[in-house]
């Protein structure tokens, strides 16, 4: 079954009268089955399902047992029972509850066997035995991490999933991520997929950490519950480096590691292509530190960027807040040069038509519907689009340069309906619209569905 949430017409704004955009309907929820086994087997329609073959073992893990040895301890066959690195892909199963049936809690980080062979169409899946009911692995261990390591796996088709887990590593200041979904060397028109239900993540450098490449993530009903980093840099909440795509739904993001007197992370750093927030949270209280000062989303303004729903929190921190809430970047492209259809600096080579709302299917665009703000004080402004530069970096990432020209800045950001602690929707930079009147043809920006297939159209996706 796929998952597709679309807007009805009949709760699209006006064309004149756009100013209050009511919370996208999810048209699916009548049909969507509430029993977490049912909905395990709903994905994004995006997301190519098919051709994937069913793990090759299977691998059951006790729970008492395990929790004696602290280690896994398997009912039936073990991977070291094979002799070697698992082909095929792998399934975990983890006994959701102890013998007094309460939730299971190993105290350990699981171990993921090694992986061998073609991995073409395999699967690798971790869960708990009774969908619905968490089970936790909890350990003060430096090094705790699930790490999925496939390298080099070219033009090749992967999928990972992580189901009623919780990962609570508050020692785990080396590893890169308390879950590090270490997939790369991926090519066009190869994937890797990764779907996360139902989790709650706390620990590593970076709670969740995805590198770039060729990978779509979907997570819902999740809690990311912060890092414990010990460097200031480069360590958040989430890392989501120049992935195609990051969706997150009814998800919270919060607990970033920051300090007294240092700029610090963000509570959701994401670089995806595409990115779809839906009903998600973010904010900056903290687990056990000083609440970071910086913007809770830092995103690239290179891509595509659909919300609705987004709660923002926050809480005074020690040092002078950033202004913005959610920061859309330019100054670094993340991904491959493949994963955007124009260029990502600016040049003559485009010019902002009179009207650009009237370009809206030919600009990087961002849209926000019925953002909430609660903040300990009345915010400058919630969303910026910064300035892209006029020339690339020696890197090939790095935009520099002098600013570009405001007529080829190629980006637009709308939003609608938003609230709460607030002086003004946008600083005052780039092709910014609050509340505005969208031309007639231009209504499928406020249509999640829409909006994914013509911003993966662009890539061949």
């Amino acid at each position: 079954m796929l998952l597709d949430v679309t807007v009805p017409a009949s709760r699209l704004p006006m064309v004149m009268a756009a100013a209050a955009v009511p919370l996208a309907a999810r048209t699916a929820s009548a049909a969507e089955p509430a029993a977490p086994a049912d909905r395990d087997r709903l994905y994004p329609f995006y997301l190519p399902m098919g051709g994937l073959r069913a793990p090759a073992a299977t691998f059951r893990i006790r729970c008492e047992a395990s929790r004696a040895a602290g280690h896994e301890v398997y009912q039936g066959r073990s991977p070291d029972s094979y002799g070697g690195p698992i082909e095929g892909g792998y399934e975990l199963i983890y006994e959701a509850q102890d013998a007094q049936g309460r939730p299971c809690v190993y105290p350990f980080a699981p171990s993921l066997p090694q992986v061998g062979g073609p991995v073409q169409g395999t699967q690798y899946i971790l869960r708990s035995s009774n969908p619905g009911a968490r089970v936790a692995f909890r350990t003060g261990d430096e090094w705790a991490t699930v790490d999925l390591r496939l390298f080099n796996i070219a033009a090749q088709r992967v999928h990972f999933e992580m189901r009623d887990i919780e990962l609570d590593f508050p020692g785990a200041i080396q590893a890169k991520g308390a879950l590090h979904l270490e997939v790369t060397g991926t090519q066009a028109p190869g994937l890797f997929t990764a779907v996360v239900r139902r989790a709650k993540i706390y620990g590593g450098k970076n709670a969740l950490f995805v590198p770039n490449g060729q990978t779509m993530l979907y997570v819902e009903d999740s809690d990311i519950a912060g890092n414990v980093g010990t460097n200031t840099d480069q360590e958040h909440t989430t890392y989501i480096n120049g992935t195609l795509v990051s969706h997150f739904r009814d998800t919270k993001f919060h607990g970033q590691r920051a300090w007294e007197n240092t700029a610090s992370g963000h509570q959701l750093k994401d670089k995806a292509y595409l990115r779809v927030y839906e009903n998600v949270t973010v904010s900056n209280v903290p687990q056990s530190s000083p609440p970071s000062a910086m913007p809770l989303i830092d995103a690239s303004a290179f891509g595509f960027t659909w919300s609705d729903g987004l709660r923002i929190e926050r809480v005074a921190p020690l040092q002078a807040p950033r202004d913005a809430l959610v920061d859309l970047r330019t100054d670094i492209r993340y991904g491959e040069p493949g994963n955007y259809p124009w260029p990502v600096i600016g040049s003559p080579g485009w010019q902002m038509p009179p009207s650009p709302l009237d370009a809206l299917d030919r600009v990087y665009l961002s849209v926000f519907l019925n953002t909430s703000v609660k903040s300990f004080r009345t915010e400058p402004y919630v969303f910026a689009l910064r300035p892209t530069g006029t020339t690339p970096g020696t890197d090939g990432y790095h935009v520099e340069g002098s600013e570009a020209p405001r007529a080829q800045q190629r980006y637009v950001s709308l939003a609608f309906g938003t609230g709460g602690n607030l002086e003004r929707v946008y600083s005052p930079e780039g092709w910014t619209y609050a509340d505005p009147d969208l031309p007639a043809g231009s209504e499928w920006v406020l249509d999640r569905s829409k909006f994914i297939r013509h911003a993966l159209a662009l890539i061949g996706r």
